[in-house]
């Protein structure tokens, strides 16, 4: 007969301080203090579960709203058994404690220590991640930062040449490339654009490998008949755009690192795919996901940094939440609607999204199902939304027919229900 006691700790974390209460498997309570964010605060409530209750970390079960963080890693680090639930589910099992909808910090740890003790379904199993999956989700949220500052550059610098260079926007669609820049320098006015030679522009595209345009071509856009505008208004604009081409130079310098930084790290996950001869190759998940139609560099890394345990899980249904793939359904009584799931990922949504648009494009396959769906009246974006999962299984008949729309329902699949 087992007489083992089982222990169970929620951590209602803050930036400043923790409140953590501790529970036994009956649901008695047995202790709750309040620790300091800080290395010697998160090492001492490590020291007071353990000491509490007598036994080694891995039988103490902790609960915790995030599922990242130093005090997460502080104590899976330390060998604690630590779960994650979703805020939203925490808040349901806070009414057991007070129907009225009161809150307070004790209140949030005790629902934490006794829902993972009655409903321990209800979280998810923290586990360590890969430090190279650790960098790659850092990366590839610096690229998607310098990417979105990029555009911000890019709509400013357009909205001041419009002001008084509008020819120099026809050059081309990203006002962001290095070469744009570096002309921009050479020619900041129309003035100047028609005094530059051709020979000058031609050293300049063969520097940056432009081929799409020639010399000529580019001097004939320039040289149009300029705008006429206020005395003062050119001096303004091409003070501001100076300042911005310094720093559009400094956001490619570092898009471009990020991507190098990507290139490297999901190259180290597929690592250890080449063997000797004669010998089987293990497919990583890197590997599998790469050669896929439409999956590419930003893709691939968002994929493998913010789906990494459901990836490694095989969780095929958790991965489609994730990526808000899998629709919603609401059935009660005669009504039964089917809506598109908004709690899910962004970053993973948006990947997918693009994923299924690019492999639209280029695969045959993909763009034949494409075709199909919006033959039968779906929009654009819904199509693409069901794409990925369309693509990849074809079990899921009903949400196939009616993909996020009010129907009746008489599928049996359990994919097809949300």
């Amino acid at each position: 007969m087992n007489t083992q006691r089982r222990w169970f700790a929620g951590v209602d974390w803050a930036r400043e301080s923790h409140h953590v209460r501790l529970t036994d498997e009956h649901g008695n309570d047995v202790g709750e203090r309040i620790f300091t964010h800080s290395g010697a605060g998160l090492a001492e409530m490590a020291s007071w579960l353990t000491t509490t209750c007598q036994v080694d970390a891995p039988e103490i079960h902790v609960a915790i709203e995030v599922p990242h963080g130093p005090v997460v890693e502080t104590l899976m680090e330390r060998g604690f058994a630590v779960y994650a639930i979703n805020p939203q589910q925490l808040d349901r099992f806070r009414d057991r404690f007070s129907v009225s909808g009161a809150k307070d910090d004790s209140r949030d740890a005790r629902a934490l220590a006794s829902a993972l003790r009655t409903d321990p379904q209800c979280f998810r199993h923290l586990t360590p991640v890969d430090p190279t999956v650790v960098e790659l989700r850092e990366w590839s949220r610096i690229a998607d930062e310098v990417v979105a500052e990029r555009n911000r550059l890019t709509n400013r610098m357009r909205e001041q040449l419009w002001r008084y260079f509008p020819a120099f926007l026809k050059l081309d669609e990203d006002l962001g490339a290095d070469w744009l820049l570096d002309f921009w320098e050479l020619a900041p006015t129309p003035l100047k654009a028609r005094r530059i030679r051709e020979p000058t522009v031609a050293k300049l595209l063969k520097r940056h490998r432009i081929r799409r345009v020639d010399a000529a071509h580019v001097l004939t856009i320039v040289r149009e008949e300029p705008v006429t505008v206020q005395a003062g208004t050119m001096e303004a604009a091409t003070a501001h755009i100076a300042t911005l081409v310094a720093r559009l130079r400094l956001i490619n310098q570092q898009l471009a690192d990020a991507h190098r930084k990507i290139d490297a790290l999901t190259a180290r996950l597929i690592g250890g795919e080449e063997s000797a001869p004669g010998q089987p190759v293990e497919q990583h998940d890197a590997a599998i996901l790469r050669s896929l139609p439409g999956v590419g560099r930003i893709v691939l890394a968002t994929l493998l940094a913010e789906a990494w345990e459901p990836l490694r899980r095989r969780d095929y249904h958790a991965l489609r939440n994730l990526c808000g793939v899998a629709p919603v359904t609401r059935r009660s009584g005669k009504t039964h609607i089917v809506l598109r799931r908004r709690a899910c990922h962004p970053r993973l949504a948006n990947a997918v999204y693009h994923w299924a648009r690019v492999a639209v494009q280029n695969d045959r396959t993909s763009r034949a199902k494409y075709e199909a769906l919006r033959d039968r009246g779906h929009g654009y974006a819904r199509v693409l939304v069901r794409s990925p999962t369309a693509s990849s299984t074809s079990r899921a008949p009903c949400s196939e027919t009616a993909p996020y729309s009010t129907h009746r329902c008489t599928c049996k699949n359990p994919l097809a229900k949300g």
